[in-house]
């Protein structure tokens, strides 16, 4: 699988997951929602894991980027909220900084 995909795919599991536990507190929903929810961001920690990176830490600061995009994608699709031209701008610079991070290159440690 590749990088994006698994990007995408946590993003997906993580907003799901992270919304479960909004909607059963803040929009007063049935505490059911709380299962589904922790098996999606159980699902979102093991995907990150598929990631083809030598550290954590730098997979994790590149998915934040998707992270972003995606929850801006989520306020339109499910909020009926557009992102505004500075949401756009904004998650364009993160996808910028995400690919320096994830693909810059890297020295060898001596």
């Amino acid at each position: 699988m590749t990088t994006a995909i698994v990007y995408i795919l946590a993003a997906i599991a993580e907003i799901a997951g992270c919304f479960s536990f909004w909607a059963w507190l803040r929009l007063e929903k049935s505490p059911v929602w709380i299962a589904p929810g922790m098996v999606s961001l159980a699902a979102f920690a093991w995907l990150l894991t598929r990631v083809d990176s030598e550290a954590a830490g730098r997979a994790y600061a590149a998915y934040g980027a998707v992270y972003i995009c995606a929850s801006l994608s989520w306020l339109w699709a499910v909020e009926g909220t557009r992102p505004d031209r500075w949401d756009t701008l904004g998650a364009a610079v993160c996808l910028v900084g995400a690919g320096i991070i994830l693909l810059g290159p890297r020295s060898v440690a001596v």
